[in-house]
C-alpha cells in the first residue's frame, strides 16, 4: 500500500508479487493480499495461476487471511471461477469469525454483478446471514440484501425487532444501511400514523398548503397523535432516535429522514437540534443538511423557527450554502419574524455576489406574496430597487414586482408607468421582456403609454433579445385591438421586421397576428373577433411557491433529493398502506433446545405440586408423555441398560480393576431396574418409596448435567477422574437433547438441596430507602429465554403492617435492555417474604436495567446491574471441537493473562472460574490445562475460556465479544489472587 501511494501504478510488479503470497509469514500474507486486492481485476491472468493459493488462504487459522483471500478471490472478474466464489461464500458464512463472514457479505454483489443467474443461491446465503446476530455482521447482510434483492421484505420480517434492537450497536455505515431498510420496511408495513389527520382534511381544498400542514403539526405537538402507533413502528422509532447524539452525520441524515417519512408529525420535532447541530461540519455535509432541511422547513415552517439565527448567512459561506440558507429563512418567515428577516435581506441584496443578491430580491417577493400584512412594505423597498445601479438587481426586482402586480387588485397604472422609464436603461432581457408584458396586460389601463412604449422599442426591434421580441410583437397585438388608430403604421412595420428574423418561433407569431388582426387589409379575417380572447385573456396570479416544495417525492437523504431528479439505483418509498399487513410475521418462535427444555420444565411443573424428584424421571410429564412411556416401556428398558452399562465401563476402565467393575456393572443393572420401576409407578409411590440406598448418578450425564448448572456445586462433579467421552451410538444432539431436558430441579446431590439457595444476592432496595420493604436479587442460572437472563427477586416485609399492590413502573429501555416477566404481587403479609423470577435481556451490554417499583410504602427507583458473567450461558463442547474454535478466534479476538499460583488446586480453580462465568467444562486430555466454554446469552457469541495451571497459572480468553472477554479475564486473576 505504501509503494501504491507513493509510486502510482505498480501494476508491473504483479508477476514478483504474487509468488510471495505463499509466505508464511503473516505481515508478508496481509500486504500482498492488500497489493492483490488493488490490481487482481487488472491482472486477471496471473491472478488465476494464483487460485488454488487462495483457496488454501480460505482455510488459514488466522481469521485475517482468510478474510484477505476471500476479497481477493471476488475481486478476480473471471467467469469461470464464479463456482469457486459461490462455495468460497457459502463457506465463510459459517466461519466462526465475524469478520470473516462481514467480508463474504461484500463478496456477494461482486458476483452477482458477475453472474446474475447465481440470484437465487445468493439470496439464501442473504438469508442466513441477515439471522447472524453479531453486530459486526449485519450492517453488511443488509447491505448484500439492499444490492441483491431489496424487494424481498419477507426476508426482514423475522430479522426486524432484533435488528432494532441492534442498530445502535452496528458499526456507523451499516447503521446508514439498516436505517435506510428499515424505513422502506416501515413504509411497506405499517400504516400511515397521521392517517386520521389526513383523512379529517381531505376535503379542505388547501390542506396541502404550508400553513394547514404547520397546523395539524403544531396541533399533534399539543395533544400527542392522533391514532396509536403500530408497536413495531415504535420500537424502530425509540431504538433509533439515541442515534441523532451520532457523531456520524450520515447516521443523524438517516434518523432524520426516517422520521420525516414514517414518525407521527408531533415527533418530527425531535430530529431538529441534531440537523442544527450537522450545521457545524464541513462545507460538504452543509450542502447536504441544509438540502434536507430545506425540504422539510417547506413542509413544517414552525419546525425551525426558534433557530432562525442558525440560518443567517455568514461572509465565509459559499454561494450555495447562502442560496439554501434564504431559501429555509424565506420558508420559516410569519409574521412575528417577518421584521427581522427583512431588516437582514435588505442587508443581502447589496451583497457583491449577484446571484445571491438576486435571488434574495425574489425571496422578498415570496414574502409579500405569502404575507399579506408587509405586502405593501415588499413593494415599496423593490421599487426602491430598480433606482439603483446594479443591473441584476434591478431585473430581478422587476420580474417580481410584474408577479406581485399580477396578485393584486389594486391601481397599478402608476407602478407601470414608473417601470417603463426603467427600458431605457434596464439591459437584462427578462427584465425588458417583463415590463413590455406589464404594459400589454394592463394596456387598457394604459392607453396613452402603450403606443409610445411600442414606437421606442420598434426601433430597437432588430437588436433585441428574442424573449424581448416576442413581448414586443404581444404588446403590438393588444394595443391594435384597443385602440389602432394611433398605431397604424407603426404595427405593420413591427411585423415587417419579424417576418423576416432567424427565430422562427418570432415569425410563426408575426404570421398568426397578421392573420388574426389583418392590419392594413381590405379583407377582415373570420378570426379578428376571437382576438380579445385570443389574446387579452385574464390569466391566473403565479405561484410563488419554493422549490422545494415538491422534492419530499423522494427520499430525504438520497442522492435523488439532492439532485431533485431519479438517480441510477434509486428505490422510491411506497406509500403506507390502508390495512395493516400481519404482525406475527415478525415473531420469531423460539425452536432452540432450551426453549424445548423450558417448555417441558413448565408443563411438568404445572402438573405436580410435590418437590420429590426422580433423577431421569418427571413427577409432571404429561399424560401424552406418559402414554409413550407406557408404550415404549420395554423397549426403553433394554436400550437403557445396554447404554448406560456401556458408559460405565467405559469411564471407569481406565482406573477401576476388574472386580470393580464386575460390581459396578450389577449396580448399574440394580440401577436400571430402579429407574424403570420408577418409570412405571405412580406419582405417589416415588413419594412413598425413597430408593433403597443413594446411588451416584451415571458420569456421563452427571457430567453433562454438571456443565449446564456451570458447576454451582462441586460436588455435581467429581474431581478425582475426568469422564472420557462415551463411543457409544449417542450423538451430540442426542446428548443435548437429554441435557435440554432436565431442570435444575432435577440435579441433586442431597435431599434438600437448592441450586438457588447457593448463589450470591445482590442489595436492590436497602429497607430502609423502601420504607420497611427490602428487595435482593440473585442470578440462578437458569435456562435463558430469548436472550433474557432469568433473574430471582426476594421481597422482605421488615415492618408490622402489611405491604400491598407491589409492581413496576417507568421501565427504562434504553441500550436494547428488555424486561419482561414481573407479575404484581399483591400482599405481602408482615415478617413474611416473598420470591418472583423475571426475565431481562441485557443484549450482552453492561448497561444496567432502570426501573420504579412501587407499592403501597411508595415509588422508590431501582436498577439492576448485570456482572459480566451473567451474560454468558454454558457451552457443551469436545476437545477437538474447543481447538478448533480457539484456533480461529485468535488475533484481535484473544486476550491473554497470567498470575501466581497461591496454592490453588484444580478444583478450586475450576470452582472459582464457575462462580465468576456461567460456563461448562471442557474435559481436556491435558493433565495441567483446564478449558471452559460459553456463549453469549442475547448474541450467541463464543467465548472460551483456557487456564494452564503451574507456579504461573497463564489465562487465555477468546471471543467474538472482546471487551467481555477483556472483563472476565480480569475478574479470573482477581478471584485467584485474593
Amino acid at each position: 500500500s505504501g509503494i501504491n501511494a507513493e509510486y502510482g501504478d505498480v501494476s508491473d510488479l504483479f508477476p514478483d508479487v504474487v509468488k510471495a503470497v505463499v509466505s508464511k509469514s503473516t505481515e508478508v500474507k496481509k500486504l500482498v493480499y492488500m497489493y492483490l486486492v488493488r490490481y487482481a481485476e487488472e491482472q486477471q491472468d496471473l491472478a488465476l495461476l494464483s487460485i488454488s493459493t487462495f483457496q488454501k488462504g480460505l482455510k488459514d487459522p488466522n481469521q485475517l487471511i482468510r478474510a484477505s483471500a476471500l476479497r481477493v478471490l471476488s475481486s478476480i472478474r473471471v467467469q469461470m471461477i464464479v463456482p469457486i466464489m459461490m462455495l468460497a461464500i457459502k463457506d465463510s458464512v459459517s466461519d466462526l469469525s465475524p469478520y470473516v463472514r462481514k467480508t463474504a457479505a461484500h463478496a456477494i454483489p461482486k458476483l452477482y454483478s458477475l453472474d446474475p443467474d447465481q440470484g437465487e443461491q445468493l439470496i439464501d446465503v442473504v438469508e442466513k446471514l441477515l439471522q447472524d446476530k453479531t453486530t459486526l455482521v449485519a450492517g453488511s447482510a443488509v447491505m448484500a440484501f439492499e444490492q441483491l434483492c431489496p424487494s424481498r421484505i419477507d426476508l426482514i420480517h423475522k430479522n426486524y425487532r432484533r435488528l432494532c434492537a441492534i442498530v445502535a450497536d452496528i458499526d456507523e455505515w451499516g447503521q446508514c444501511a439498516v436505517i435506510n431498510m428499515l424505513t422502506r420496511y416501515a413504509r411497506n408495513q405499517f400504516v400511515d400514523p397521521n392517517r386520521k389527520t389526513e383523512e379529517k382534511d381531505s376535503n379542505d381544498e388547501s390542506s396541502e398548503d404550508s400553513e394547514d400542514s404547520e397546523e395539524i403539526f403544531m396541533n399533534s405537538l399539543q395533544t400527542g397523535p392522533i391514532d396509536a402507533v403500530d408497536p413495531d413502528l415504535r420500537l424502530l422509532l425509540q431504538a433509533c432516535r439515541p442515534l441523532l447524539q451520532s457523531r456520524n452525520s450520515a447516521v443523524v441524515m438517516q434518523v432524520a429522514q426516517l422520521f420525516y417519512h414514517c414518525a407521527p408529525e408531533g415527533e418530527i420535532v425531535h430530529v431538529v437540534k441534531a440537523l442544527i447541530r450537522l450545521l457545524k461540519s464541513k462545507r460538504e455535509t452543509q450542502v447536504i443538511v441544509l438540502t434536507n432541511i430545506t425540504t422539510m422547513s417547506a413542509k413544517y415552517r414552525k419546525l425551525f423557527e426558534q433557530h432562525m439565527k442558525s440560518f443567517f448567512v455568514n461572509a465565509s459561506d459559499p454561494t450555495n450554502v447562502r442560496l439554501l440558507k434564504l431559501e429555509i429563512l424565506t420558508n420559516i418567515a410569519t409574521e412575528t419574524n417577518i421584521s427581522v428577516l427583512l431588516r437582514e435581506f435588505q442587508t443581502y441584496v447589496y451583497s457583491s455576489d449577484k446571484e445571491f443578491a438576486a435571488a434574495t430580491v425574489h425571496a422578498i417577493g415570496r414574502c409579500a406574496a405569502e404575507i399579506s400584512e408587509v405586502t405593501d412594505v415588499c413593494m415599496h423597498g423593490l421599487m426602491n430597487l430598480i433606482s439603483t445601479k446594479d443591473d441584476t438587481v434591478v431585473g430581478e426586482s422587476v420580474i417580481v414586482i410584474k408577479k406581485l402586480l399580477q396578485m393584486q387588485a389594486s391601481d397599478k397604472s402608476s407602478i407601470i408607468k414608473r417601470m417603463t422609464r426603467l427600458l431605457s436603461t434596464v439591459t437584462v432581457p427578462l427584465a425588458r421582456a417583463s415590463i413590455l408584458w406589464l404594459v400589454g396586460e394592463y394596456v387598457e389601463k394604459v392607453p396613452k403609454l402603450a403606443p409610445d412604449v411600442l414606437r421606442k422599442m420598434a426601433k430597437s426591434f432588430a437588436d433585441e433579445e428574442d424573449i424581448v421580441k416576442l413581448q414586443i410583437l404581444n404588446l403590438a397585438a393588444k394595443a391594435w385591438i384597443v385602440n389602432n388608430k394611433k398605431i397604424t403604421l407603426l404595427v405593420p412595420y413591427i411585423l415587417a421586421q419579424a417576418k423576416y428574423d432567424m427565430n422562427y418561433d418570432i415569425r410563426d407569431r408575426e404570421r398568426f397576428i397578421r392573420k388574426v388582426l389583418c392590419p392594413n387589409s381590405e379583407n377582415p379575417s373570420p378570426l379578428e373577433k376571437y382576438a380579445k380572447k385570443f389574446f387579452m385573456t385574464s390569466k391566473p396570479p403565479p405561484n410563488l411557491r419554493s422549490t422545494f416544495k415538491n422534492r419530499d417525492e423522494y427520499q430525504l437523504g438520497s442522492l435523488s433529493h439532492m439532485l431533485n431528479s431519479n438517480a441510477i439505483g434509486y428505490q422510491p418509498l411506497s406509500d403506507f398502506p390502508e390495512v395493516a399487513p400481519d404482525s406475527s410475521v415478525r415473531t420469531v418462535v423460539d425452536t432452540s433446545w432450551a426453549a424445548q427444555a423450558r417448555e417441558s420444565r413448565s408443563s411438568s411443573a404445572s402438573a405436580t405440586n410435590h418437590k420429590t424428584k426422580g433423577f431421569y424421571s418427571s413427577e409432571g410429564d404429561t399424560d401424552e408423555d406418559d402414554s409413550d412411556e407406557e408404550e415404549s416401556d420395554s423397549d426403553d428398558e433394554e436400550s437403557d441398560s445396554e447404554e448406560e452399562s456401556d458408559e460405565e465401563s467405559d469411564a471407569e476402565s481406565d482406573e477401576e480393576s476388574s472386580e470393580e467393575e464386575d460390581s459396578d456393572e450389577e449396580e448399574s443393572d440394580e440401577d436400571d431396574d430402579d429407574s424403570s420401576e420408577e418409570d412405571s409407578s405412580s406419582e405417589e409411590e416415588i413419594v412413598k418409596k425413597p430408593p433403597p440406598k443413594a446411588k451416584a448418578p451415571k458420569k456421563a450425564k452427571a457430567a453433562a448435567t454438571a456443565t449446564l448448572l456451570d458447576f454451582d456445586e462441586p460436588a455435581l462433579v467429581s474431581t478425582d477422574t475426568a469422564p472420557s467421552v462415551p463411543q457409544s451410538s449417542v450423538t451430540l444432539d442426542e446428548l443435548l437433547g437429554d441435557f435440554g431436558a432436565m431442570s435444575v430441579d432435577q440435579v441433586s446431590s442431597g435431599p434438600n438441596y437448592s441450586l438457588e439457595n447457593v448463589r450470591a444476592t445482590h442489595e436492590l432496595l436497602h429497607r430502609m430507602s423502601g420504607g420497611g420493604l427490602a428487595v435482593d436479587y440473585s442470578f440462578p442460572r437458569t435456562a435463558a429465554s430469548s436472550g433474557a437472563i432469568p433473574i430471582s427477586l426476594i421481597f422482605n416485609n421488615t415492618t408490622d403492617q402489611p405491604i400491598t399492590d407491589i409492581k413496576v413502573d417507568d421501565i427504562d429501555v434504553k441500550g436494547g435492555v428488555e424486561f419482561s416477566g414481573f407479575d404484581s404481587i399483591p400482599l405481602i403479609s408482615p415478617g413474611q417474604s416473598s420470591q418472583i423470577g423475571i426475565n431481562i435481556n441485557f443484549n450482552d451490554t453492561l448497561q444496567p436495567a432502570k426501573f420504579t417499583l412501587c407499592c403501597s410504602k411508595g415509588r422508590f427507583p431501582c436498577k439492576i446491574q448485570p456482572p459480566v458473567g451473567e451474560l454468558l450461558a454454558p457451552f457443551v463442547v469436545i476437545e477437538s471441537d474447543f481447538d478448533s474454535m480457539k484456533g480461529k478466534l485468535c488475533g484481535m479476538h484473544e486476550v491473554v493473562g497470567e498470575c501466581p499460583n497461591p496454592g490453588k488446586d484444580y478444583g478450586s480453580i475450576s470452582q472459582l472460574v464457575s462462580d465468576i462465568a456461567a460456563t461448562s467444562i471442557c474435559f481436556s486430555a491435558e493433565t495441567d490445562c483446564l478449558k471452559f466454554a460459553s456463549k453469549t446469552v442475547a448474541q450467541e457469541m463464543t467465548l472460551l475460556i483456557t487456564l494452564n495451571v503451574g507456579e504461573i497459572i497463564k489465562i487465555t480468553v477468546n471471543s467474538e465479544a472482546v471487551v467481555l472477554g477483556s472483563m472476565i479475564l480480569k475478574d479470573i486473576i482477581k478471584a485467584i489472587e485474593s
